[in-house]
């Protein structure tokens, strides 16, 4: 049993429970994907499996030593690739084994795992949830952080210090999301709530540990 699943974010929806309830969910397109490499402790000093998610390009995106690390298992063309980490013995998958989004059941919890959306360059307000100064009355202090540090101790900013800057394209974990539906004829994979990403960008389905009481 594979430890989890490469997909792309197709987009939000909501769905209806037999009981009525609406339910908002993201859909992913999980796989399918393919091992392309399964590492073991006597190897490689851990155990691990690498897979590759079938959405195939151009033989000329792809270098020579990638193309040819791919020829061994089949998978060429392939290009987005990620590796589990396997506990000891914990897993029989091998190289050229297909894993599949009917592999996974509903009400099944996992982590996904993604890069949350680009917003360039944002204020304090924004990146830190900083609540900013007064809005009027002659007021010149709206949307700036206030004082940095003290100008004669100790007389520097100290790293670490909240500031504007870059914000966004960071890798987000998203714990115990819970599978609302499958599609196994689509490799399609309803998801409650939202995940990070934008749409059409790729994500790791991590089967939760913590979710499933274990």
């Amino acid at each position: 049993m594979s430890p989890g699943i490469l997909g792309k974010k197709i987009g939000m929806t909501q769905v209806f429970r037999p009981d009525g309830q609406v339910v908002p969910v993201t859909l992913v397109k999980a796989g399918p994907c393919v091992v392309v490499q399964r590492k073991t402790s006597a190897a490689d000093g851990y155990d691990a499996v690498q897979l590759g998610f079938m959405e195939y390009v151009k033989a000329a995106r792809i270098n020579k030593p990638e193309t040819g690390h791919l020829k061994k298992a089949g998978a060429e063309g392939v290009r987005h690739l990620k590796e589990l980490r396997l506990g000891s013995g914990s897993s029989d998958l091998k190289a050229g084994d297909r894993v599949l989004a009917s592999d996974f059941k509903p009400t099944e919890k996992i982590d996904v795992i993604g890069i949350s959306k680009g917003r360039g360059f944002a204020s304090v307000i924004k990146r830190h949830n900083f609540r900013g100064g007064p809005g009027g009355h002659g007021s010149m202090f709206h949307r700036a952080p206030g004082s940095i540090g003290g100008s004669s101790f100790p007389s520097r900013v100290f790293p670490g210090t909240r500031m504007g800057g870059h914000m966004g394209t960071d890798q987000v974990t998203v714990r115990n999301l819970e599978i609302v539906q499958i599609d196994a004829e689509e490799n399609v994979i309803a998801i409650k709530g939202a995940v990070p990403g934008p749409n059409g960008s790729y994500v790791l389905l991590r089967r939760s540990k913590k979710g499933q009481g274990r």
